[in-house]
């Protein structure tokens, strides 16, 4: 299966050894402030289905590794939105990691993943408004808002990018199979 490194991330696919750091992230009230946080039931069928999604898919969820310490710090990726067909960039990422471009680097790396591995011609994403951090991210990877729309039971703002309109830059993605 295939992993991405970028210049300071190596993005991998979960194991069940996982599970511990996924747990204590989506357990974090204020990682999953605009998510919600998860009891270790719903980690593990998360992390499943992460697991799962690959197996069925050329595409899914990648942990996300610093490649100085080795450590998992998040995940991020690509699924199905929610009711819908359309591709979705999803995110989290340990606190102690924000506000350091690692959100953007590993969704640079999952867009280019996307468009030229995956040949997908629209990817999506989703933010609650009040959501600043996330809503910059998804500006700052080049996706453009298209309207307000309700996904997972709440309000969002929903942001695209086709193909065709997308522009790669010439950050580090080695691709290894």
């Amino acid at each position: 299966m295939p992993e991405i490194e970028t210049a300071r991330l190596r993005l991998r696919h979960f194991t069940p050894e996982d599970f511990d750091v996924l747990y204590r992230l989506y357990s974090d009230a204020e990682v999953m402030k605009y998510l919600s946080p998860r009891t270790r039931e719903q980690t593990q069928a998360s992390l499943d289905k992460h697991i799962q999604h690959w197996q069925e898919n050329n595409y899914g969820m990648w942990a996300v590794i610093r490649k100085d310490s080795g450590k998992m710090i998040g995940r991020c990726g690509l699924g199905l939105l929610e009711n819908t067909s359309e591709i979705e960039l999803g995110y989290v990422f340990d606190k102690s990691y924000w506000r350091m471009g690692l959100g953007t680097e590993a969704s640079v790396a999952t867009l280019k993943y996307g468009f030229l591995e995956v040949k997908l011609n629209r990817i999506v994403a989703i933010a609650h408004p009040q959501n600043l951090a996330s809503v910059g991210v998804i500006e700052k990877i080049g996706m453009k808002y298209e309207k307000n729309a309700r996904f997972y039971n709440s309000d969002v703002v929903y942001y695209t990018v086709a193909r065709q309109e997308w522009h790669p830059d010439d950050s580090l993605y080695i691709l290894q199979t």
